[in-house]
Parts: C-alpha cells; structure tokens; sequence
C-alpha cells in the first residue's frame, strides 16, 4: 500500500518536473501586454522583458509614466494609457493592441494594475471604499481579460494574474485581500476553461514587498482619514489605543518589513514566458508562502497544472 502511494507520488513529481523544465526559446516575435507599468512590479517586468528581446506592450495610468518608461527602454516598447476601472478605456486599448499585434494574437497578458487603500477596520469603510479596491484589482482585471482573450486564445498564449498571499489567508480588512481571493477563483475557472485551446494561465502571489502600493506613510494616511470620518459611535467603541496600536502600529511594522528587492518578483513573474507549461501557482516574498487554504481536490488540480 505504501510502496503504492510512494510510486504515485513518485510519478507525480517526475510528471510536473517534466512539464515544466522545457524552455522556450525565439520570443522575440512574441507580444506581452502588461497593466499597471507606472511602477512597481509592472515597470520592472517590462525593463527585463525588453532585455529580454520581447515585444512588451506596456500600459500605464499616467502621461509621466509612460514617457519616463520609454525612455528607460529600447524602441520596442510602446505605451498606453489605461485606467482598468474605465470599460470604455479597456476597449480602446485592446482596438490598439490589436492593430500591433494583427494576425499573430497576444502571446501575453500580465493583470498586474492595483490599489491597497482604502483599507482599515471593515466597519470604518463605507461600500464605496471596499468598491474602489475591487474596481481596480479584480472587477478590471476581468475586463481587460475578457476583451483580450480571443487574441491571447489565437495565439495559444498565456495569461499571468498577479494575485496576493492574502488571496489566500487574508490577515486585513477592506477589499484588498477578497479582490486577491476573487482573482485566486477567476484564475482557476480561467485556467481549466483555457485548456482545450492550448492557452496557460499563471498567478502570481506576492508576500510583502517595497512598492509603492505598500508605501507605510500612504497607508498611514488613508487610515487617519478613514478615521477622521468615522461615525462617533464607531470611535468610541474601537477607542484610540485600538486605532493607535492595531492599525498604525501594527501596520506600519508589517509595511516596513517588507522586502526591498522587488526584483526577486520579477524572477518569479518571468517564469511563464520561459516555460513551456509553467507554474500554475507562483509565491514570493514576505509572507507569500503556499500555506493552501483552498479545498484539497482545487489543491491537487493546481499542483497537476490545472
């Protein structure tokens, strides 16, 4: 029986080491659309891949951005301005990458675009608060995914969710860590539904990292505001000591914790385009191990790369 479980599991592992030890080779023709480039993980991505010889297609929120980014790199990355939470926007970017890219699809999409803040206490936010996390980090990524599909469908490329750890166990409040856990589904469904096309889709999940969505003093501020406008009823009974010591204290130790080498992400983010079946799931960072809090069957499928 054991000598059973032992051949299996045995056969397993040498089955997921062989699916992902092929290397692709000659991406240089290939295109990679990437969200949220301004900075962080988005910028430095698009830095390397354009190293890398590859097509990078960069979408940022902000005219200074784009420029700055395409100054820093060589012809071959081209901008665009996109803010995820606008639909019409969305359109209009994918009209324009699809007059770049014409009959060779989108081999890549990178959801990298996000917010952090608001975020504190669940009751010092008002619906409007938890909406404008999850406008940006899940309900945009599903638009731009949804408009970009049939692109990435034709060219059997890959599709990477930058997602979070509190995707998986979420140890704060507001919409940061359930929009993480709504991309942790989407992904899932997305992949098993991709897979009679030939198309790979990948997260990524972040521990703490020094960027500006993890900027202590943002957070900081957001957080004074959010209290600032808080009924009486909701400052009394927390107090002063809870907002004091739970979410400024607390917060600024974890936010200045936080890994200030953002380029070991980046590593991890530049696995899909160099394997040929790559990880279903990717963890990095601060607080970013695969401590699994899905079911085991979700558990399993992922391992297996499904």
């Amino acid at each position: 029986m054991w000598f059973l479980a032992l051949a299996l599991l045995g056969l397993g592992l040498l089955y997921r080491w062989y699916r992902q030890s092929k290397i692709l080779e000659n991406l240089s023709d290939k295109y990679v659309f990437i969200t949220g480039c301004d900075t962080g993980f988005g910028n430095l991505l698009a830095k390397q891949l354009d190293k890398r010889g590859m097509k990078v297609l960069a979408a940022c929120l902000t005219e200074k951005a784009a420029e700055n980014l395409k100054n820093e790199t060589c012809s071959r990355v081209q901008t665009v301005i996109l803010d995820v939470t606008d639909s019409e926007n969305v359109r209009s970017a994918t009209k324009w990458v699809s007059n770049i890219v014409k009959d060779k699809g989108l081999w890549g999409l990178v959801n990298n675009a996000g917010i952090g803040i608001p975020g504190a206490a669940n009751e010092w936010l008002t619906t409007d608060d938890f909406l404008r996390v999850l406008n940006v980090n899940l309900l945009g990524v599903i638009d731009v995914t949804l408009n970009m599909l049939p692109m990435i469908r034709k060219a059997q490329g890959r599709l990477v969710n930058v997602g979070s750890a509190a995707g998986r166990t979420n140890v704060s409040s507001g919409g940061y860590g359930m929009s993480k856990n709504g991309i942790e589904s989407f992904s899932d469904s997305l992949r098993r539904e991709m897979l009679p096309f030939g198309v790979k889709v990948s997260i990524i999940e972040p521990g703490f990292f020094k960027t500006e969505l993890t900027n202590p003093e943002l957070h900081k501020q957001s957080i004074k505001l959010l209290w600032q406008q808080a009924s009486e009823e909701v400052k009394k009974s927390y107090g002063a000591e809870y907002f004091n010591k739970s979410n400024i204290g607390g917060l600024s130790t974890a936010l200045q914790n936080a890994v200030d080498k953002p380029l070991m992400l980046v590593m991890a983010l530049l696995m899909p385009w160099r394997h040929s079946a790559p990880p279903v799931v990717t963890c990095y960072g601060l607080y970013g191990a695969c401590t699994d809090s899905s079911s085991s069957l979700d558990t399993l499928l992922r391992w297996m790369g499904y």
